[in-house]
């Protein structure tokens, strides 16, 4: 009984254990979705949700949102093949001007909400249109074809078996992790997100750690649209629609409260696994694709609701 309270107390254990268990009877009951070769492919999948879901996870703990995720993907991977000269063989430098965008995105979205006081919801919905509308001018309804050795590289290769995408997600995992428990950074997010006022008269910076929190999201949201790019090999207007509702039910089903304060990216790591899981399940039983997206609204909206009334009590 009392193992069983711990691990109710323990979200992130709990999506975890709930993500096993899915592997496993749809393993046992579901010919080929327990082979190496599709769990391998779950898992690529997953890498570019969690990526993304870094960075929404550092906003949601300091109380914010950034609904300019998926935007912010597909601005990365249609910018990126036209930003790559031909003059650099390594491809590098066009990732480079392709992250560099994305963190300024992130930025200026931290003006508006930390100098300008706009609603963080506000200012990032705002910049998601702005940036959509642009991408229409901009590429029209053709697709880019990427070119770059770098974001090939990224998208193809397979160090021991293991897809780089997923290599990448370790590394980002590992580097947020440490950021959130290990950096007093991370301990002044949280004390934003629990209490902004304590927070500021304890001499925490709201307009600094704001603009930080948003570049770091913007600089996620790029690479996972990099990563993405590498697997499609072309990016197209509305390629990272998908990953702004995924982003944040991935941190919510990982126990981090939406209200700020309260949460752990290693929650977002078994979400991302349990959102990409569910889909196959639904694609594997031939299910409508518009199950996906009612799960998926439903997973949130039960989640805010318990939130509330966690912060009610």
């Amino acid at each position: 009984m009392s193992l069983l309270k711990t691990i109710l107390r323990n979200p992130p254990l709990l999506t975890f254990l709930l993500v096993a268990l899915v592997w496993l009877v749809a393993g046992l009951t579901l010919r080929g979705f327990g082979a190496f070769g599709h769990l391998r492919y779950l898992l690529e999948l997953a890498s570019v949700i969690g990526i993304a879901a870094a960075g929404q996870t550092l906003v949601i703990l300091m109380g914010g949102i950034d609904l300019s995720v998926g935007a912010v993907i597909t601005v990365t991977a249609i910018l990126l093949p036209l930003l790559s000269p031909a003059w650099d063989p390594t491809g590098l430098v066009g990732v480079v001007l392709a992250l560099s965008i994305a963190i300024g995105v992130g930025f200026l979205n931290g003006l508006g909400a930390a100098v300008l006081r706009v609603p963080p919801i506000i200012m990032t919905l705002a910049m998601a249109t702005f940036l959509q509308g642009m991408l229409v001018l901009v590429a029209g309804g053709s697709a880019v074809t990427v070119q770059n050795p770098a974001v090939i590289l990224l998208g193809q290769a397979r160090p021991l078996g293991v897809p780089a995408g997923v290599v990448l997600w370790i590394v980002v995992s590992a580097v947020v992790l440490m950021l959130i428990h290990r950096m007093p950074i991370g301990a002044r997010f949280l004390a934003l997100g629990a209490n902004p006022l304590s927070a500021r008269l304890s001499g925490v910076s709201l307009t600094r750690n704001t603009l930080i929190l948003y570049s770091l999201s913007g600089f996620f949201a790029g690479l996972a649209g990099i990563l993405l790019l590498g697997m499609n090999r072309q990016g197209y207007v509305g390629i990272g629609d998908p990953y702004l509702l995924t982003s944040i039910a991935a941190v919510v089903l990982g126990g981090t409260s939406i209200l700020g304060g309260r949460g752990t990216y290693a929650g977002t790591i078994p979400g991302a696994l349990l959102l990409v899981t569910t889909t196959a399940l639904i694609t594997v039983v031939n299910a409508s694709p518009g199950w996906r997206s009612i799960m998926f609204g439903s997973l949130i909206l039960g989640l805010l609701l318990i939130s509330g009334r966690e912060a009610r009590r």
